[in-house]
């Protein structure tokens, strides 16, 4: 994967013109002319989108919901006769929802569209048996020029298109509370070293380092891999899902103790909180640094909080650790008019410029207007623009869904236990199993 991927056409809108023929009447004459042909009736327009329209996703929480609702609002506008039945399950990364989709697909009763993080996710829904491929929709709406090369080829599974990319996330960032780094003289950490230090002196002062929700299962794996990206680098990070890389390099035994290390100061509910509870933390002033993507900006948004500062995750700076979120197509779905419509406005222009503000996120696409974003967004839009790219894990992007659920159940027993040798024995394997570590 490389660098000015996945930053962001027009909303789709149907206009047919209607001419009706018409023949001078004829003059009273010795000579007549020839009567002017009548110009043929153009077929008629299809009728406008009505009915309804079923949407499942994952998005419940805080920035999520609202970037949603705004595209929901200009589909509305758009085709008002479509009535929208937003099918949620909640669950952070679609821990709930996934199951639930599978079960309805394999079922005979997918919903019209749903949420699929861009890349290799898709081989979990056999898409040849389950999904439509877009192909068409991408030549008619020219996608192949809004969006970057390099998010085209992440899109394409068994040479086909399965997903509409509405947004470009950074999974490696570090928030922080910058009153609690103000008022203890405190930098952001660039290193391990530093944020072992600046630990420290939060814990001394009764506040809590790091803040940390693992209740749903993927959070301890979305923050190692940040801490994988520092240690290995970008391209040896990349070669862990490639084969170039094995899990017994000694770089990953390290990544492995880092973590360790970094959860001595982490709240010691972590267990019981969700990524949205933990960072409550932030916004209460009773924790310092949280890893988590960037629809935390979104978040904390929806919540009016204004006192975050951000940084990459410590050794990280140069290096964006990326995911998209799509939207797919159910083969065999109720409303194919009104899916058609909806996919057209996920990848426009105006789409995405309702969608992603809120979200905290970037577009997809390349032509989005800055100005519309707050300060996060905007320097996240450069660093996207300039940094190495690297796929995220535990969102769906560098390994297949078995793969990556694995990894996250490995991580998240390893939050608890610590035990370097047996995980990083269990993530060599799981790669064996994958046919990708020999």
């Amino acid at each position: 994967m490389s660098r000015k991927v996945f930053s962001m056409l027009s909303l789709l809108t149907v206009a047919v013109l209607l001419l009706a023929a018409c023949a001078p009447a004829a003059t009273p004459a010795p000579a007549q002319p020839t009567a002017k042909p009548a110009e043929p009736t153009k077929a008629a327009p299809p009728a406008a989108p009505k009915g309804k329209l079923e949407m499942f996703s994952w998005w419940t929480a805080g920035g999520e919901a609202d970037g949603l609702k705004g595209m929901y609002d200009l589909y509305t506008k758009t085709y008002p006769n479509v009535e929208i039945v937003n099918a949620t399950v909640a669950g952070g990364a679609g821990t709930n929802a996934k199951a639930v989709l599978a079960t309805r697909l394999t079922g005979g009763d997918p919903p019209d569209s749903f949420q699929l993080h861009a890349g290799l996710e898709v081989e979990k829904y056999e898409p040849a048996k389950y999904l439509q491929p877009l192909d068409s929709l991408y030549t008619s709406e020219g996608w192949d020029k809004a969006f970057p090369k390099d998010l085209i080829s992440l899109l394409k599974y068994q040479d086909h298109f399965w997903g509409v990319p509405v947004n470009i996330h950074r999974a490696n960032v570090m928030w922080y509370n910058k009153k609690i780094f103000e008022d203890n003289n405190l930098k952001p950490p660039t290193t391990w070293d530093e944020f072992f230090t600046v630990a420290e002196v939060l814990k001394a002062k009764g506040i809590i380092p790091l803040v940390i929700g693992t209740k749903e299962g993927w959070e301890a794996g979305h923050t190692f891999e940040t801490i994988l990206v520092s240690t290995l680098g970008a391209d040896g990070y990349k070669g862990l899902w490639t084969g170039k890389t094995q899990w017994t390099d000694p770089k990953v035994t390290e990544a492995l103790n880092t973590f360790k290390k970094v959860m001595t100061y982490a709240n010691t509910d972590y267990s019981a909180l969700t990524w949205d509870a933990a960072a409550q933390y932030l916004v209460d002033g009773k924790g310092a640094m949280h890893i988590m993507g960037d629809w935390t900006d979104g978040w904390f948004t929806s919540k009016n909080y204004k006192g975050y500062g951000w940084a990459p995750v410590p050794g990280t700076a140069g290096v964006f650790d990326a995911l998209s979120d799509s939207f797919a197509a159910g083969k065999g779905a109720k409303n194919q008019d009104n899916l058609n419509a909806w996919l057209a406005l996920a990848g426009s222009k105006a789409g995405q410029e309702a969608f992603n503000p809120k979200k905290g996120s970037i577009c997809a696409r390349t032509d989005c207007d800055p100005k519309l974003f707050n300060e996060y967004l905007q320097s996240a839009m450069k660093d996207w623009s300039s940094n190495a790219i690297v796929p995220s894990v535990a969102h769906g992007a560098a390994a297949v869904e078995k793969w990556a659920t694995v990894y996250k159940d490995v991580l998240n027993t390893f939050a608890t236990k610590g035990d370097v040798d047996a995980t990083q024995k269990a993530l060599q394997q799981t790669c064996v199993d994958n046919g990708v570590c020999k």
